[in-house]
């Protein structure tokens, strides 16, 4: 009897371990995120020079990324796409990538949408959109 009731407890035990397991493993997933700043927006020469904080932690290496940026004006409404090319993020490091953008005057815009990433090679497919978090460090609203 007291070995049936340590064989009940044992099985018992190990469910609540596995349980365990995968709730940090279903929690670290969720955690994984590819996390994109708009750190720098000031007029160029060009037009309006973008910098972005790029922080990607993915289970992998990013070998490639593009994003499809859209910018909108004073009357909610879209005047530019244009598709950035982030190149490579590695897992865990962050990235400063900066864009000269021709003809885009920096005081026109009022928000800019992350719409899609054309590219992500190394993740699963879909998982650079699925994890990205935009965040804006200037006045203008960054959003994915």
């Amino acid at each position: 009897m007291a070995v049936t009731r340590f064989a009940t407890l044992l099985a018992g035990l190990s469910l609540a371990v596995a349980g365990s397991v995968q709730a940090y493993a279903q929690e670290a997933a969720s955690a994984a995120k590819l996390d994109v700043e708009l750190n720098g927006f000031a007029p160029s020469q060009k037009g309006c020079m973008m910098t972005f904080v790029a922080l990607n932690t993915l289970p992998e290496d990013i070998a490639k990324v593009s994003f499809e940026l859209a910018f909108f004006n004073d009357k909610n409404a879209v005047d530019k796409i244009t598709v950035l090319d982030f190149r490579d993020l590695p897992q865990g490091k962050k990235r400063v990538r900066q864009f000269d953008m021709p003809n885009v005057k920096c005081e026109a815009v009022t928000r800019v949408l992350i719409n899609d990433t054309p590219a992500c090679e190394g993740p699963a497919k879909g998982e650079c959109m699925k994890g990205l978090v935009t965040r804006s460090q200037v006045s203008i609203p960054f959003e994915g």
